[in-house]
C-alpha cells in the first residue's frame, strides 16, 4: 500500500507538470491565434507573415521545435529554463494550428456580414469581436476540441528535454521497478482529462446553440 501511495504521488507530480504546460499553452496560444486570425486579411504584409508563421510551425515537428528552443536559444546568448522552453515551443506551435482553424472558420462565413457591419459604422475590431469571431469559433468548435485533446497528449513530448512530466515519471518507475501498472495510471489520467475537455466544449456548444435559438 505504501508503495502504491508513493507511486501515485510521484505520478501526480508529473501530471501536475503536464497540466501546467497544457493550461499555459492554452492561455497564450488561443488569444494569439485570435489576434492573428483577425489581422490575416488586414494587408498583404500581415497575410504573408502569418502564412509563413503557420506554415513553418505546422510543417515542422513539435519535438524539433523543442530541441531548437532548448539548444538554439543559448547559442544566441538567450538563457531559458526547460519549462520556459516548453511554454514557448508549445504556445507558438499551437497558436499556428489554432490560427489556421479560426482562419478557415472566418473564410467560410459570408463576406457581406463584415461589409454590412462596416457600412453601419462598426469598426473592424468590433465587427470581428461581436460578429465574425463568435461565428467562426462556433463553426470550428469540433476541430478546436480535437486540437485541445491533442494538446494534452502532446505534453508528453517534453520528456525529450528532460522535464519530469507524467510520461517521464512513468518511464522511470517502469525502468526501476519492472512493473507496467504506471502505464494504466497514465492512460487513466489522459482519458479523464480528455473526457473533461469534451464535456466542457459540449457545454460551450450547447450555450452557443441556445444563444442562436434565442436570437
Amino acid at each position: 500500500m505504501e508503495y502504491l501511495i508513493e507511486t501515485i504521488k510521484y505520478l501526480g507530480n508529473g501530471a501536475s507538470v503536464s497540466l501546467k504546460i497544457f493550461f499555459v499553452t492554452l492561455a497564450f496560444s488561443f488569444p494569439i491565434s485570435i489576434l492573428l486570425a483577425m489581422t490575416y486579411r488586414l494587408n498583404f504584409l500581415f497575410k504573408k507573415f502569418i502564412s509563413f508563421y503557420t506554415w513553418f510551425f505546422r510543417g515542422t515537428p513539435l519535438m524539433l521545435q523543442l530541441f531548437f528552443f532548448m539548444f538554439g536559444l543559448p547559442a544566441f546568448g538567450i538563457s531559458v529554463d526547460r519549462m520556459m522552453v516548453a511554454y514557448i515551443a508549445f504556445s507558438l506551435n499551437y497558436a499556428a494550428y489554432f490560427t489556421e482553424i479560426l482562419r478557415a472558420g472566418i473564410e467560410s462565413l459570408p463576406k457581406d456580414q463584415e461589409e454590412s457591419a462596416q457600412m453601419m459604422g462598426a469598426s473592424r475590431y468590433l465587427t470581428y469581436r461581436h460578429i465574425i469571431m463568435p461565428q467562426a469559433i462556433r463553426k470550428e468548435m469540433p476541430t478546436i476540441t480535437n486540437e485541445v485533446i491533442t494538446l494534452i497528449k502532446d505534453t508528453s513530448l517534453v520528456t525529450v528535454i528532460a522535464i519530469s512530466d507524467l510520461m517521464r515519471n512513468v518511464k522511470e518507475i517502469v525502468s526501476r521497478d519492472f512493473t507496467i501498472s504506471p502505464f494504466f495510471l497514465a492512460a487513466a489520467f489522459y482519458l479523464i482529462i480528455s473526457y473533461i475537455i469534451i464535456r466542457i466544449f459540449r457545454i460551450i456548444e450547447t450555450k452557443y446553440d441556445f444563444m442562436d435559438n434565442t436570437v
